[in-house]
């Protein structure tokens, strides 16, 4: 028996994965898709399935397992955002070559804006860097659809295919009908064929006259063509759509009247771009308008410059996400009428993003800057980034970089007869991610800086994923640990230390010895140790609350107000004295050590 209920888009795709078959799904987490394996771990539980589902340690890891799976003939999946993918880019690039068994899908989540990542890039140059067919959904239903459609051009053509949606249909909602998923698993038939899974350089170039092949026959599959919405009605300007874009311009085309004067075409496989579909619409049409994210993927092979206006021309902005005013206004002028929408009014001001009320993070940041007070800040990515906030963070570029940015810093500044103290943060996960070999060649080259790892057990900034020192699987299942401190030291690190942030006095201490010895001696590392206030799992390892009040010695200083930065720390609008939001406050009294007049107290009750 069917029902009907409101799904977001990646919670959708995960429902098309199930339904056509998929038997191991990985990824690791990263918005805008990070929900994505969550869901498939939650629909396994639900309907009792029998698949791999694994959080892996990064995405090369996620991509690498689930393409093995799929060389045995079954059905898998990785999912990741868009930057995640420049991780994975190794073995996308060669799986293309090498093709698959099994369907083999990649979900790469884009994220225009951009909303939560360091860049705006576009999946889809990946795919056709890799050479590898990519479509491109326009709400949750369609990327739930495009997933049985995915599989099928899979298997028909032998070659992984990704699924690229954007933040608004990973995150938006739609009515959606679900049913029972029936087990459609596979055996797994591993067929030996080095020439092809372990191909040289002479066999790789057969493989890639084979996908060349493949393309060409890709660029003609009807089940991906393009679609005609308003067939019948051919007229001298055509609009050319695709994505979320395709949603917003349906539409405003109907809601503008201009469905009986404008052709429109929806793009539901950027590339390869129908051959047929290219002759035809430049055939029919003398102005052609591509309207698609983020580049100009679509326009590009198109390829009439006279004709085609899109990102690469400028005539649709190439930069940042396309609102639905935006489009409307690229869809008015292009058609010669006038816009509905005024113009947008400019951002209200609003309060800057920080780490939560009783964040670890906070405390370890306020005794980093404590102990090198005029040091090099490099960090890393996730909720720590916030420490930009604090003055404790000056560099974030991508996963794992803040070590090899310190060694960095050091080699640019070791020659100076006063070299300024380098202190990297890293989070836990992202240290398992991507730090270890940056900090085997920090040993190798004695680098003097300072790591900290802030471990707070968890993948926090994406929704609390275990990390391979939790114990848990992805569906909750246990799993073994690896202990953070062995695995520092097997990297050859010879000062290591642990510490809880919250006890603030101590672990200043602890890190001023800590940056004294890289200053003279090499790498050191301190693991600041203390469970992400957000994460329910560890209640119980958390320390007793202590909840706080300022009292009448507080004269408005603020130092703990901009140093310290914590949401529960107010100062009253006459700049006199703070005041502690009992409803913001976690009661984790760290700020009684901040305060430079110890006007903030415990509560005795």
């Amino acid at each position: 028996m069917s029902e009907r209920k409101l799904m977001l888009g990646n919670e959708a795709m995960a429902l098309g994965l199930l339904e056509n078959g998929c038997a191991v799904a990985t990824s690791y987490p990263g918005t805008p898709a990070s929900e994505i394996l969550a869901s498939v771990a939650s629909l396994k539980r639900t309907h009792g399935l029998s698949l791999h589902v694994q959080w892996a340690v990064n995405e090369k890891i996620a991509f690498e397992i689930a393409y093995a799976a799929a060389i045995t003939g079954l059905r898998t999946a990785v999912s990741m955002k868009q930057v995640g993918l420049n991780v994975a880019s190794d073995p996308l690039m060669s799986a293309a070559y090498m093709g698959t068994k099994g369907g083999f899908i990649i979900i790469s989540a884009d994220d225009p804006g951009p909303h939560s990542s360091q860049t705006e890039q576009d999946s889809r140059l990946m795919a056709v860097m890799a050479k590898i067919p990519v479509l491109d959904p326009d709400s949750p239903e369609q990327a739930r659809n495009m997933t049985a459609v995915g599989y099928d051009l899979s298997e028909a053509f032998e070659i992984p295919v990704m699924i690229r949606p954007t933040t608004r249909v990973c995150h938006s909602r739609q009515d959606i009908s679900s049913s029972a998923i029936q087990s459609q698993r596979r055996t797994a038939n591993f067929e030996r064929n080095p020439a092809r899974w372990a191909a040289t350089p002479k066999f790789r170039h057969q493989l890639h006259r084979q996908l060349e092949e493949k393309l060409d026959a890709i660029a003609r599959y009807g089940k991906t063509a393009p679609a005609w919405l308003n067939p019948g009605r051919p007229a001298r300007r055509a609009l050319v759509v695709s994505g979320v874009a395709a949603a917003h311009s349906r539409e405003i085309v109907e809601e503008m009247g201009l469905w009986g004067s404008l052709s429109v075409y929806q793009v539901i496989q950027p590339f390869p771009l129908h051959v047929d579909f290219i002759s035809d619409i430049l055939a029919r049409h003398d102005e052609i308008l591509v309207i698609e994210e983020t580049t100009g993927v679509i326009e590009m092979q198109i390829a009439d410059g006279r004709r085609v206006k899109g990102r690469n021309s400028r005539a649709v902005p190439r930069v940042g996400e396309l609102l639905p005013e935006d489009i409307e206004r690229l869809i008015a002028g292009f058609a010669g009428v006038p816009a509905r929408t005024a113009p947008l009014p400019p951002e209200a001001k609003g309060r800057r993003p920080t780490l939560c009320a009783g964040c670890p993070h906070r405390a370890s940041f306020y005794a980093i800057k404590r102990a090198a007070p005029k040091g090099i800040y490099p960090s890393d990515i996730g909720c720590y980034t916030l420490g930009l906030n604090l003055g404790a963070v000056d560099t974030v570029l991508c996963m794992g970089a803040a070590i090899s940015q310190a060694a960095g810093f050091y080699h640019a500044h070791k020659d100076l007869e006063k070299r300024p103290d380098i202190v990297a943060t890293m989070g836990d996960s992202t240290f398992f991610h991507a730090g270890i070999p940056a900090l085997i060649d920090a040993v190798v080259q004695k680098v003097r800086f300072v790591l900290v790892i802030l471990d707070n057990r968890t993948t926090a900034m994406t929704g609390s994923q275990p990390t391979p020192a939790t114990g848990l699987g992805a569906c909750g299942e246990p799993l073994d640990t690896v202990d953070i401190e062995a695995l520092v030291k097997a990297c050859g690190v010879e000062y290591c230390t642990t510490g809880n942030p919250y006890r603030l006095d101590d672990f200043i201490g602890l890190m001023k010895e800590a940056v004294a010895y890289g200053r003279d001696r090499g790498p050191a590392v301190v693991i600041s140790r203390y469970p992400c206030i957000l994460d329910r799992r560890q209640e119980g390892a958390r320390e007793a609350k202590i909840a706080v009040v300022a009292t009448d010695r507080c004269d408005g200083c603020a130092h703990c107000v901009t140093q310290f930065e914590c949401p529960a720390l107010v100062l009253d609008a006459a700049g006199e004295k703070v005041h502690v939001d009992r409803m913001a406050c976690a009661a984790c009294g760290v700020c009684i050590h901040v305060c430079p007049k110890g006007a903030i107290e415990e509560v005795k009750s």
